[in-house]
């Protein structure tokens, strides 16, 4: 066949191909639609809610008259693949409503409106943290997460739910008063969405450290003989530790006779031991598995009083292995771990990997209201040397054998100011935030 009477009949194949009545195919219509009802996409249920992103189908009349159609006040895609005469598939927008009126808004080409009711739920809830998790009974916390849309209730383990009426406008948190009876664990948030629980635990013992009641930490492990205090009236849950005494000024210098507490692991043996039985200081990582570091967070909790505010100083949080820091003096330990002895050249150097805390960055000055508030840190972020530049060292699960909180400007360049601050931190904890 000629080449060109070819290309000639391919041409006609395809306009007669478009001459060819594709009852199916989309059209936009006239008029308005009607809906029969709104059931889910891959099952034969009619629903009246759906949640965000999930697919409907709306069956109903004349449908292809649906220009934009809209959830609240969000709009969603339309495909017009999925368009025909009497059904429409369309995923519900994934975007909270500014104005939230429980109806679907079809709008045709000549702007006409078909109101339905229909109601968008938001995702379940997340949980994600709680303002002191170590509140006591009778104490109003907030609980902080996502899609946390009033109505809720929230139930604290042992304790009965609770029916919260109001949260913030985004979702973002509530207030609760703790309840009687509550036991520690994880609490549970329950939304018109669903149930969903905390990973945090209220009251958690997980991967304690430093509790300054009796396991490590109740006195100091350093060279400075700083104790743990009793409880004054304004702990949290027993003793605590304190930096400052609100009369000794804070300047960011290396100050650690009032701002630093030393833990390092090790014993007076040869070779070096930490856990002989009568004297020892057992490796952190013996206390609790840092395998999982990157999924990690460093918890406390914090009380600065308003008497007593804190600026411009951070509290470096500082690990070491046992190859930069040990009790002892000896060159090895009884795992044949190289050993460094007492020392504190790793604090200012870039080797150790260490955090940065420093609440009053946005505000200048901080203290947290005369109350007890949980912090988090998370590992991964406990990555940073003496100047704030990344740790040359490579961080591992034996990188965490010691700790070292000092209140020092380190090697940042930070304005000079001073202050007569009160730190206190309490039940110092290693847990999964994942």
């Amino acid at each position: 066949m000629n080449k060109y009477i070819g290309i000639l009949v391919g041409l006609a194949f395809l306009s007669s191909c478009k001459s060819i009545d594709y009852p199916d195919r989309y059209q936009e219509t006239p008029g308005v639609p009607t809906v029969h009802f709104v059931r889910y996409a891959d099952k034969d249920v009619v629903i009246s809610q759906a949640a965000m992103e999930e697919t409907i189908c709306i069956v109903g009349d004349n449908l292809t008259s649906i220009h934009d159609i809209y959830f609240n006040d969000q709009p969603a895609v339309l495909n017009t693949s999925y368009m025909t005469a009497h059904t429409l598939v369309v995923a519900v927008p994934k975007s909270l409503p500014v104005v939230q009126d429980d109806k679907m808004h079809l709008i045709t080409r000549d702007s006409s409106v078909v109101l339905y009711d229909f109601k968008v739920l938001p995702p379940l809830p997340k949980v994600e943290a709680m303002s002191c998790e170590w509140a006591k009974v009778g104490e109003k916390v907030t609980i902080s997460g996502s899609y946390l849309f009033a109505p809720l209730t929230v139930q604290f383990p042992g304790a009965p739910e609770i029916e919260v009426a109001t949260s913030t406008p985004t979702g973002s948190s509530f207030e609760v008063v703790v309840p009687e009876g509550s036991q520690p664990g994880k609490i549970k948030v329950t939304t018109a969405s669903g149930t969903a629980q905390s990973v945090f635990q209220y009251k958690d013992t997980r991967g304690m450290l430093f509790d300054f009641d009796g396991l490590t930490g109740l006195d100091n492990h350093g060279w400075n003989g700083h104790t743990s205090r009793d409880d004054d009236g304004t702990g949290v849950s027993g003793r605590f530790f304190q930096f400052g005494d609100g009369v000794k000024e804070l300047d960011g210098s290396w100050e650690e006779s009032q701002f630093s507490f030393v833990y390092w692991p090790g014993s007076w043996n040869e070779p070096e031991n930490y856990m002989d039985g009568s004297w020892y200081t057992p490796r952190l990582c013996d206390l609790v598995d840092f395998t999982g570091w990157k999924n990690m967070a460093l918890k406390f909790e914090l009380f600065v009083p308003s008497s007593n505010p804190w600026n411009n100083t951070p509290m470096m949080i500082c690990f070491g292995g046992v190859d930069l820091i040990s009790f002892g003096a000896t060159t090895k330990d009884i795992y044949g771990n190289d050993c460094a002895g007492q020392n504190n050249t790793y604090m200012s150097g870039n080797e150790a990997p260490r955090a940065f805390f420093m609440p009053w960055e946005a505000t200048g000055t901080y203290d947290t209201g005369d109350k007890w508030v949980t912090v988090t840190i998370p590992l991964a972020e406990a990555t940073k040397g003496w100047n704030g530049n990344t740790a040359t060292k490579e961080v591992n699960a034996y990188s965490f054998a010691s700790a070292w909180f000092f209140i020092c400007n380190g090697g940042l360049d930070l304005p000079e100011a001073t202050c007569t601050p009160i730190i206190k931190i309490d039940n110092v904890r290693a847990v999964p935030i994942k």
